[in-house]
C-alpha cells in the first residue's frame, strides 16, 4: 500500500509550513490547554485562530457553505498532523466549537441555530468559543446516568443541576450542554436532549479547578434556577443520546493531530539525546525506537478512519481504537520522554527558563495532562468496551 501523499495535498503542507515560519516564534512548541492558563497566552491563540479562520483553515473540514474550507479528507489529514507537530495555537481554543459543535449544528441544529452560531465559530469570534458540558460529579464514563435536569415551563427551560471538568468554561461563551428532560424512563440513556445555554446566563455560576501547578483549563458549573429559551433546544427533544453518541465521535477523531505533537516530541528528543551523548545509552536508542514505531502505528491506524472517511464507508469503532491507542502512546511518551530527560523532566511546565525547562517543557505538559487526557471523551476502558461490541462483535457482560 502507497502510504505517500499526492502533489496537492503536499503543496498544502508546504502552505501551513510557511504560515508557521511567518506567524509563529521561531522553535516554538505548542502545548495542549497552554493557551487557556494566562491571558496573553489566550489573545495570542485568538489573534492565530482569526488568522486560520481567514484562510478557512480553523474549519477546513466544514463544507463551503457554512464557511469552511471543503477540504478534501487527505488534506484534513495534513493540516491534522502539520497542526499537531508544529504545535498551532488557536485550534485547540474553544476546540468544541469547530470540532463537534459546528459539525452538530450542522446535522441536527435549526436553521436559525445554524445562522446564529456557525458563522461565529467560523470567524474565530470570541463569542464563536464554547465548551461543552457532558461530565458531572457522579456521571463520567457512565455519561447515560447525568442528573442535570432541563424542565419545559412555558416557552423557556429552566436547567438545575452541576457540571465538573469543564474546559474553556472560563473563556467560552456558549455551552453545549447534556441534560434529563424526562424522568423515569425505561432505559436511562432516554429522556436525554442537548441544549445550547449562554454562559452569561442569571444563574450560572462558574468555579476554577486550578492544578497543582497553578494552571487553569478546568472549571465546575451551577446551574440554579437558569432560564434558556425553548429555541436552544437541539433536534428533538429527549433524543440527546443519539445525538450525543455523534458529537462524541467527532471529538475522539483527533488522533492525527495528537499523533503529529508526538512526532514532534519524538523528533526534539532524539536531537537533544544526540547534543548530550544520551544517544549512546543502547537503553534509550531502543526506547526512541519502540517510540517512533508506536507512532507510526498509530498515524496508519489513523490513515485508515480517513480512507474509510473518504470512501463513504461507515466509521462506528474506529474512532475509538484510534483515541485508546493515542492515550496509551501520550502515556509512553511521557514516560519515555521523562527518562530520557532526567531530573529537567520534573520542572513545572509554566517555567520559561531555557536552563531548565527543556523541550519548552513540552514532555512535563503531557507527563501532566496524559491521565486526565485518557479519561476524557470517555476512558480507555470505555473506548474498549465500543471496540469489543461494535469491532469484535462481543456480546455485552451485561
Amino acid at each position: 500500500m502507497d502510504f505517500q501523499f499526492g502533489e496537492k495535498e503536499e503543496q498544502f503542507r508546504l502552505e501551513i509550513r510557511e504560515f508557521v515560519k511567518e506567524n509563529l516564534p521561531k522553535g516554538f512548541i505548542g502545548n495542549m490547554f497552554e493557551e487557556e492558563h494566562t491571558d496573553e497566552n489566550w489573545a495570542f491563540a485568538m489573534s492565530i485562530a482569526q488568522k486560520l479562520a481567514k484562510k478557512k483553515w480553523l474549519t477546513i473540514s466544514w463544507p463551503k457553505e457554512y464557511g469552511g474550507m471543503g477540504a478534501s479528507t487527505w488534506q484534513k489529514v495534513v493540516f491534522a498532523q502539520e497542526a499537531g507537530y508544529w504545535g498551532i495555537p488557536g485550534i485547540g481554543m474553544g476546540v468544541s466549537g469547530t470540532a463537534w459543535v459546528g459539525p452538530s449544528l450542522m446535522l441536527f441544529g435549526t436553521k436559525e441555530q445554524q445562522e446564529k452560531y456557525i458563522p461565529l465559530i467560523a470567524a474565530g469570534d470570541p463569542d464563536g468559543v464554547w465548551c461543552t458540558g457532558y461530565s458531572e460529579p457522579d456521571s463520567g464514563s457512565d455519561l447515560a446516568s447525568l442528573q442535570t435536569t432541563a424542565k419545559r415551563v412555558g416557552d423557556n427551560y429552566i436547567i438545575n443541576g452541576q457540571k465538573v471538568w469543564t474546559s474553556c468554561a472560563h473563556k467560552a461563551r456558549y455551552i453545549w450542554l447534556a441534560c434529563r428532560t424526562q424522568q423515569n424512563t425505561e432505559k436511562k440513556h432516554q429522556g436525554l436532549s442537548l441544549i445550547i445555554v449562554d454562559m452569561k446566563s442569571k444563574g450560572l455560576t462558574l468555579n476554577p479547578l486550578k492544578n497543582f501547578m497553578g494552571g487553569h483549563v478546568f472549571n465546575e458549573l451551577f446551574f440554579d434556577d437558569v432560564k434558556v429559551p425553548v429555541e436552544n433546544l437541539v433536534g428533538v427533544e429527549n433524543n440527546g443520546w443519539s445525538q450525543l453518541m455523534t458529537a462524541l465521535s467527532f471529538e475522539r477523531g483527533l488522533a492525527l493531530s495528537a499523533g503529529g505533537a508526538c512526532v514532534r516530541i519524538l523528533d526534539e528528543l532524539v536531537e537533544y539525546a544526540k547534543e548530550t551523548d544520551r544517544i549512546d545509552d543502547p537503553f534509550v536508542r531502543q526506547s526512541l525506537a519502540d517510540l517512533a514505531i508506536d507512532i507510526e502505528t498509530l498515524q496508519i491506524l489513523s490513515f485508515e478512519s480517513a480512507w474509510k472517511e473518504d470512501q463513504k464507508k461507515i466509521v462506528i469503532y474506529e474512532p475509538s481504537r484510534d483515541k485508546a491507542l493515542c492515550d496509551q502512546l501520550l502515556e509512553k511518551v511521557s514516560r519515555v520522554g521523562s527518562d530520557i530527560l532526567g531530573v529537567y523532566s520534573q520542572m513545572d511546565i509554566m517555567n520559561k527558563d531555557p536552563r531548565w525547562s527543556k523541550l519548552k517543557g513540552s514532555v512535563e505538559h503531557v507527563y501532566y495532562y496524559c491521565i486526565g487526557l485518557a479519561i476524557a471523551a470517555g476512558t480507555t476502558d470505555t473506548q474498549r468496551n465500543i471496540i469489543a461490541n461494535f469491532g469484535l462483535q462481543l456480546p455485552r457482560s451485561y
